[in-house]
């Protein structure tokens, strides 16, 4: 099958680079051209490794004319401002998460992306695996009935103990609400749908964190952002969910996250991963049985809503991992955060549309077409 390949170029060469060279090499409508790096040494390397044409500087990636999108792995404080680069370029974006830290920036980036005509998009796009894809169709086709609540649980000590570099977790537009909120955050608007109403309580543990890992032993990492945040969400479609993320906890036995419905629930694998297990209980039952995924178990991994974005440009229909849903994950971090320190319910201003789900086929296949 001949595929029309769009020519990428990939910003940031950092920790989480390797996942998507590998995972946009998975796909045969992404060629890899060119990759960029404020250290212009470590971009030809990483090109070396990678067998990419070329590694260069930021401004000879964004002037290079072959380049159609370009992914942005920049740290999260950069997100948006390279976004608005890429976007002034001509070129179409797509971002790590989250999509900005301000909510002001995320606006100025979708106002340019529509004034300028280009599509932008952002991470995550594990809800593209068949683990979630299983858990939507499953939903859909009403196995569970009505989805009444939910519950998600992001609980861990930090990323001081293992990360080569864990200070900006700790700063403004980290803490574990913006670090992992968006995958727990965009699995449950994938499933059901964009949030009315927010509200939360946040606090900070320790005003200091000591990092343990063995790069940066015994680093003093001051705290300026809550570790553990709690929050409860109305959805449109009815189901209210809590959703807790903390660095707080040493250890738990909590599902990632579970959907109650009116005949029964479903235990939604990791969000951070695209595959399973799933598990449902259904009315008369008293045990949780697994059912097997739907699509194919050869996961791509990250790069798989990069090649989605990719074919819609192509033919014209909407991206699932849009500028509009990560903005409205970024609206509901901020949401829970003011609401905690308002004491108050938030009505959420920003919407999306729910994620087209995929097709039966595999998901390589289904994010082309």
């Amino acid at each position: 099958m001949s595929v029309d390949k769009t020519k990428i170029g990939i910003i940031g060469c950092g920790n989480i680079s390797r996942a998507y060279f590998q995972g946009c090499g998975f796909f045969p409508n992404l060629e890899i051209v060119a990759c960029a790096d404020l250290n212009v040494a470590l971009a030809q390397e990483k090109a070396a490794e990678w067998n990419i044409p070329r590694g260069c500087s930021v401004d000879e990636l964004l002037a290079d004319p072959e380049i159609e999108l370009v992914v942005n792995l920049t740290i999260p404080a950069a997100h948006a401002s390279v976004d608005m680069q890429i976007l002034e370029a001509g070129k179409h974006s797509y971002s790590e998460k989250p999509f900005a830290v301000e909510r002001e920036d995320g606006l100025k980036v979708l106002a340019l992306a529509k004034e300028k005509n280009l599509r932008t998009g952002c991470a995550p796009d594990t809800f593209l695996g068949g683990g979630i894809q299983t858990c939507i169709k499953l939903i859909d086709d009403g196995w569970i009935g009505t989805p009444v609540a939910a519950t998600a649980f992001m609980m861990s000590s930090g990323p001081e103990s293992w990360h080569p570099n864990p200070t900006f977790y700790y700063q403004k537009g980290g803490g574990p609400m913006f670090d992992m909120g968006p995958y727990y955050l965009t699995a449950l608007i994938a499933l059901m749908g964009p949030v009315r109403r927010i509200t939360g309580s946040t606090r900070v543990t320790r005003e200091e964190r000591i990092a343990t890992g063995e790069a940066t032993y015994g680093l003093k990492i001051p705290v300026e952002t809550p570790t553990h945040v709690a929050a409860v969400l109305d959805f449109h479609s009815g189901p209210i969910a809590t959703l807790v993320t903390s660095f707080d906890v040493q250890s738990a036995n909590l599902p990632n996250i579970e959907i109650y419905g009116t005949e029964g629930s479903i235990r939604v694998p990791d969000p951070n991963g695209f595959g399973g297990p799933v598990l449902v209980n259904r009315v008369g039952s008293n045990e949780w049985k697994e059912v097997p995924i739907l699509h194919d178990s050869s996961e791509p991994g990250r790069g798989t809503g990069v090649a989605d974005m990719a074919a819609a440009i192509k033919t014209g229909r909407p991206h699932r991992v849009s500028g509009e849903l990560a903005y409205h994950v970024l609206d509901l971090m901020h949401g829970v955060h003011d609401a905690s320190k308002e004491g108050r319910h938030i009505d959420v201003q920003s919407t999306c549309e729910r994620p087209a789900p995929l097709s039966m086929k595999p998901v390589r296949e289904a994010v082309l077409s």
